[in-house]
């Protein structure tokens, strides 16, 4: 067995930058040359993006790094991405963003880190499913509107660092087994290392002081180097669950820039984490009976500095535009969940009674809802609505893109929401609670919702048909069915006996 100090590297030396020197982002292809020579920067890593969500890489020593790179682009095989290209037409471009260059925050060895567009190296065009390119079409095409020149975005991705997981499936056994110092389960441990108690019980993880929460300095860490890559960070704290569930919040930004950011984001919590001889995930639901891991979407629209979203006179402060955007979302949710919750995992986080907002209705301050309208401020710029039911395994450029076309919809349709609701959708009667539209109780149930309604998806051309057959496609044969295939632990449970 191998020795965890053997496989583990500490991460380099935390420099964090003094607030007013902050890193700046790159407008030129010549800045980022001159600045990967200043700071004596050996690699260049070249990140971008495979269509379920998962960042890809490659490097490139620094005696390679041309501007050339910025136009003409570097080659790889688009054959062995998923979602992309088929072997006979395997040759694609990256083409470096430097808007996106930054230090690598996790790298020992001094790397600058760059992300890419995906193009076609025949037609030179941008890649149709590429998903940061699906994310900028989506900026343009909001422009192009003419409702609004800037879409803000801050999306609330929770997730759990635990100090051991392993998992297997092969045909005649399957399991999995997760552990955490902190799981309320080890309380009564008694082997190893000293049983010192102080851990958060099932759902009473927010937000104690350590040493329940002995994950302090590690989210701290993690933001000191978040900021450092140009990541600017508002809080960060202990989730509801036991077993090290946290939350990092990213300062609201631009469509893209925060998707840029949010894969920067799981990047190092993931690095950070295994540094310290633990593994973070983003899988919405690993701990049953305990709270899943959302990833709840505050959104709003601008133009010319002023927020779209903003009323006083209406219910909770929001704008007409505000409603006709929430119905949008509250139509299209089921579709959206295809892209925005899209695991068979993330429908065992979205059941009743863990804080999942299964319900599609609105409502300001109820967490029981689909869309929560936030009541911290009476600052017509702080005004936005939170959609709840999306997940960190989404992948950020198609999500929000989609979240954002689904609320352009409703105001061009001008759908309405009907009317809010402020009471506690789990307390309501079974009459009652009948006739209150619930999210898909499955992968299986959205997907078969999106392929019945994307045609919103569609307009400006910012989704294509390749995009969503390709998703369909690959969702029901690689997820749905592989799950559905295999027999499930807990059958032999309740049904070894037959």
């Amino acid at each position: 067995m191998l020795d965890t100090k053997e496989i583990l590297q500490p991460l380099p030396t935390l420099k964090p930058v003094a607030p007013d020197k902050a890193p700046t982002r790159f407008v030129s292809p010549k800045e980022v040359l001159e600045y990967a020579k200043a700071q004596k920067l050996q690699i260049v890593d070249l990140k971008f993006i495979d269509l379920p969500g998962t960042w890809q890489h490659f490097s490139i020593p620094i005696t390679e790094f041309e501007e050339s790179l910025f136009t003409e682009g570097i080659g790889f095989d688009g054959s062995s991405i998923r979602g992309f290209q088929a072997i006979h037409e395997s040759d694609m471009l990256l083409i470096l963003d430097p808007t996106t260059a930054t230090t690598d925050p996790v790298c020992n060895v001094p790397t600058l880190t760059v992300t890419c567009n995906v193009f076609d190296p025949i037609t030179r065009e941008p890649y149709t499913r590429d998903p940061r390119h699906i994310a900028l079409k989506a900026e343009r095409y909001l422009t192009t509107t003419g409702l609004a020149t800037i879409s803000y975005w801050g999306p609330e991705a929770e997730f759990f660092i635990f100090d051991n997981i392993r998992f297997d499936q092969d045909s005649h056994s399957g399991y999995y087994f997760i552990d955490s110092d902190e799981g309320i389960w080890n309380s009564g441990r008694d082997q190893g290392t000293p049983n010192l108690g102080h851990r958060p019980r099932y759902k009473e993880g927010y937000f104690p002081v350590p040493p329940a929460d002995v994950l302090q300095d590690i989210r701290s860490e993690i933001i000191l180097r978040l900021i450092n890559a140009n990541v600017p960070i508002e809080v960060h704290h202990h989730e509801v669950a036991t077993a090290g569930q946290c939350e990092i919040d990213i300062h609201y930004n631009s469509l893209v820039t925060m998707a840029d950011s949010l894969m920067m984001y799981k990047y190092i919590i993931k690095n950070v984490a295994r540094s310290y001889g633990k593994t973070a995930t983003f899988m919405p639901k690993p701990l049953f009976q305990d709270n899943g891991s959302g990833m709840h979407v505050h959104q709003s629209l601008w133009k010319d500095g002023i927020n779209l979203f903003a009323d006083p006179k209406g219910y909770a402060g929001l704008s007409e535009m505000a409603k006709y955007y929430i119905g949008g979302l509250l139509a299209h949710a089921p579709a959206l969940l295809a892209i925005c919750a899209p695991t068979t995992n993330s429908y065992r986080r979205l059941v009743p009674g863990y804080e999942a907002p299964v319900n599609l209705v609105y409502s300001k301050r109820n967490r029981s809802a689909a869309v929560r309208i936030p009541m911290y401020s009476t600052n017509p710029k702080t005004k936005r609505i939170e959609f709840r039911p999306p997940d960190p395994s989404a992948n950020p450029y198609l999500a929000f893109a989609a979240l954002m076309m689904a609320g352009l919809d409703g105001i061009e349709k001008k759908i309405d929401p009907g009317s809010p609701m402020d009471v506690d959708i789990y307390e309501l009667s079974p009459d009652e609670a009948k006739q209150v539209k619930q999210v898909p109780g499955s992968l299986e149930a959205s997907l078969a919702a999106l392929e019945n309604d994307h045609d919103f998806l569609y307009k400006g051309d910012v989704f294509t048909p390749d995009v969503i057959e390709t998703w369909l496609e690959m969702k029901r044969k690689k997820e749905v069915d592989a799950v559905r295939l295999r027999p499930h632990p807990y059958e032999f449970y309740m049904y070894y006996d037959a």
